[in-house]
């Protein structure tokens, strides 16, 4: 596959205006209208006011530009002055992003609240890494060689799980004139020099990379592997592959933002990066107080040190609630391009597509469907496609899997957020507001939901258990026919079903208490290791296919139910941890002993 073509993003020639001759001419919430602005260019970074309000051109006409403003526009009046920078907006790419918290147009919050306090003053400007700090380098190329777009230059220990690696930026390539020796630099000191054909390039350990503009790679892979999550309704049921696009929608209440905290804790994912995009603060603060505390499954080190935040909650502006999105993405292609394994988590794109909706509005464009814009589908679709299993420009193996949490009012998925999400995943997690209300949880609804990655993961999951596929797809069929069977329960109760039948719904009723649900905030049972997971499911179907085969034989479904290991069966989510898979084993021996009691005594009979 041929490689993407690299975008150029040279500072335009054009000198920016001055105060004297652009001028803000139009305030309305936060579009503005500026005047003299002759030259300027399309998602051109302005300073608005006398505080330097951030702000992006989104619409030009003649020497009018109308500008998105990202901060709180109080006060703001006609004839104050605009600034143009002359570039569009860009993120620093570089050490020290995991760990920190951003707001929408990457302002380190942490920064801002040392310089400030508890309250962000209009127009405030951070550095959104610290370049000032020294950090180790170590170099993986020599003087002379040559050098291509994406190659590894070096590396930088950034936190205890991550060493970050330093890259060629994407629009250079020649031959390495000088290296840095290994040794303690800052982020704008110069590591490499490269000779291109345009001359010499100086290269520190920072990139700068737009927003809105995709970072290019060499080609697309084939997804093989699931992340894990450690949910098992979604690793079993419903997997997600590694380069995926899932959706979860549901109504209020239904669980979507616990159950995006518990993907973004327990994912198998190299790096995550959590969009918090116009949801309530107190949502924020949770996840901000638990990832430092919480341990990684896998390493035991805490789970912020492989995490970025981006907190743009409900009561932040509501531009910068859009421009999250492509900064949360951004920031993974960024980590994807070293080789890494990245899950974003946006929750939610509902509230992004409302944000879209006001500032539409605000810019009288013409409404579509529930007044969003016509163009609604195409930005979720520029989003989701950011994602997938790739190739990078280096040569290495990367990839992005996106999560994003959907909120219908009222539950409806016939609303255009959902609907159009539909058309760009291949992920359906719904969650269901009656299974919520019985304290189901997660709520994932499993005649509702679906995946189309089961083909692409089956070999993985099959390494482990070959008898995986069939397990899942009769676990799938036994609660189908489940609730075929509840609409004759409705009618005529279930006394007047056959015990065949009515082994069915105990079967249904185990794998619901036993398996589906799972709680939060229980140690043993909050994170479920792949084979945890294969061990329950088997325990339940070889209970559902023993039962049967004596209920076949004569016995009455009351037997099966006094056997003593039911009830352990139902426990053993709780009772056994990941490290316990030999006391499950010795459990399923206990219950094949019983039901082998059990048909010799009905063999006599």
């Amino acid at each position: 596959m041929s490689v993407t073509t690299i975008p150029q993003h040279t500072p335009s020639p054009v000198q920016p205006a001055s105060a004297e001759s652009a001028k803000v001419v139009r305030v309305s919430g936060p579009i503005v209208t500026a005047s003299g602005m002759y030259g300027a260019q399309m998602y051109e970074v302005v300073e608005v006011g006398d505080q330097g309000l951030i702000g992006e051109i989104v619409r030009l006409s003649g020497d009018l530009a109308t500008i998105q403003v990202y901060e709180n526009t109080n006060m703001l009046r006609p004839g104050a002055p605009v600034r143009r920078t002359a570039a569009p907006l860009s993120l620093q790419l570089g050490p020290g992003l995991i760990g920190n918290i951003y707001d929408g147009i990457q302002r380190s919050l942490p920064a801002m609240h040392q310089a400030s306090g508890a309250w962000i003053e209009r127009g405030a400007k951070v550095p959104p890494l610290d370049d000032r700090k020294p950090r180790t380098f170590q170099p993986a190329v020599t003087p002379g060689q040559p050098v291509m777009a994406g190659q590894v230059l070096g590396e930088v220990p950034e936190t205890p799980l991550i060493r970050h690696r330093i890259l060629v930026p994407p629009d250079v390539s020649g031959t390495l004139r000088t290296v840095a020796s290994a040794g303690s630099y800052t982020l704008q000191d110069v590591i490499a020099v490269v000779d291109t054909p345009k001359g010499p390039r100086q290269l520190t350990m920072v990139q700068q990379w737009p927003v809105r503009v995709p970072r290019p790679i060499h080609g697309r892979r084939r997804i093989a592997e699931p992340l894990v999550t450690g949910q098992r309704i979604i690793d079993t049921l419903f997997p997600i592959g590694k380069g995926g696009a899932a959706a979860i929608p549901g109504g209020f209440g239904t669980g979507k933002t616990i159950t995006q905290h518990q993907l973004a804790k327990w994912s198998n994912a190299d790096l995550i990066v959590y969009v918090g995009c116009g949801e309530r603060g107190n949502e924020m603060t949770d996840v901000l107080r638990e990832f430092p505390e919480i341990e990684d499954p896998e390493t035991g080190r805490p789970l912020i040190e492989r995490t970025i935040l981006i907190a743009n909650t409900s009561n932040m502006p509501v531009a910068a609630r859009e421009v999250s999105i492509y900064t949360g993405i951004t920031l993974a292609e960024y980590y994807r391009d070293q080789g890494r394994h990245v899950a974003v988590f946006a929750d939610s794109t509902s509230r992004w597509a409302e944000a879209l909706r006001e500032l539409a509005a605000r810019l009288e464009e013409m409404p579509a469907e529930e007044g969003f814009p016509a163009s609604l589908a195409t930005r979720l679709a520029q989003f989701y496609e950011r994602g997938g299993a790739v190739t990078t420009l280096g040569g290495q193996e990367g990839s992005i899997t996106i999560v994003g949490a959907v909120s219908p009012p009222g539950g409806d998925f016939s609303e255009p957020v959902t609907q159009h999400t539909r058309r760009f995943i291949r992920c359906f997690w719904a969650l269901d507001t009656d299974l919520a209300n019985a304290r189901h949880y997660p709520s994932v609804h499993w005649l509702r939901s679906y995946s189309e990655y089961v083909e692409d993961v089956r070999a993985w999951w099959e390494l482990r258990s070959p008898q995986w596929t069939e397990v899942r797809q009769e676990t799938i069929e036994i609660l189908q026919r489940e609730d075929r069977l509840q609409q004759i329960v409705k009618l005529v109760g279930p006394d007047v079903l056959p015990d065949s039948q009515r082994m069915i719904l105990l079967t249904a009723d185990i794998l619901r208490d036993g398996f589906l649900t799972q709680s939060a905030f229980d140690e043993k049972d909050m994170y479920c290791h792949p084979d945890r997971q294969l061990a329950l499911l088997r325990l339940i179907v070889t209970l559902h296919r023993r039962a049967s085969q004596i209920i076949q034989a004569g016995a009455p479904l009351v037997r099966v139910r006094e056997l003593p290991c039911v009830p352990k069966i139902i426990r053993a989510k709780q009772a056994f941890g990941n490290d316990e898979l030999e006391a499950l084993a010795a459990l399923e021996d206990e219950m094949n002993q019983q039901f082998d009691d059990l048909e010799r005594e009905y063999e006599r009979d």
